[in-house]
C-alpha cells in the first residue's frame, strides 16, 4: 500500500499483506468460508445441519473450512455430552465481529440478484 509516496505492508501472523482488504480476504475469502459464517451467524449448528444448508459443498471441504475457521478463532467446536456425543459449531467473539461484514455482503448480493438476476426455486427440500 502506498501512503504519502512510501510503500507499506501489513504483517499479520507472519504473513505480509498489501492492504486491509487483503487481510480480510485471507481469513474469509474463497468459495465457502463466508457461506459457513453466514449460516453460523444465524445459530449454532451441527456438521450435518450445515451440510444440509449448503448441499453443494462436499463433506471434506466443509470439514476443511470449519477447521480453518476454528484455527483462525472465528468458529468454536463444542462437544455436547449425549449418546452419541454431538458436536456443535458456533461463532466465537471474533467470528461474531464479522457478522456486520457478512450482513453487508448479503445485502449487496440480494441487490445484485434483484438488478441482474432472479431467485430460482430448485426443489422441494427442507427449509433452511
Amino acid at each position: 500500500m502506498i501512503i504519502d509516496g512510501e510503500e507499506f505492508r501489513y504483517l499479520v501472523g507472519g504473513k505480509e499483506f498489501h492492504c486491509p482488504v487483503d487481510v480480510t480476504m485471507n481469513y474469509i475469502g474463497g468459495k465457502w468460508k463466508s457461506v459457513v459464517l453466514f449460516y453460523l451467524g444465524q445459530q449454532p449448528l451441527r456438521f450435518g445441519e450445515l451440510k444440509e444448508k449448503i448441499p453443494q459443498i462436499t463433506e471434506k471441504m466443509l470439514s476443511l473450512q470449519l477447521k480453518a475457521l476454528a484455527k483462525d478463532d472465528f468458529v468454536e467446536r463444542t462437544v455436547v455430552p449425549d449418546t452419541p456425543p454431538k458436536v456443535v459449531y458456533s461463532l466465537t467473539k471474533d467470528g461474531e465481529s464479522l457478522m456486520n461484514l457478512v450482513s453487508e455482503m448479503e445485502r449487496w448480493g440480494e441487490q445484485i440478484v434483484r438488478s441482474r438476476g432472479k431467485l430460482k426455486k430448485v426443489g422441494a427440500g427442507k427449509r433452511p
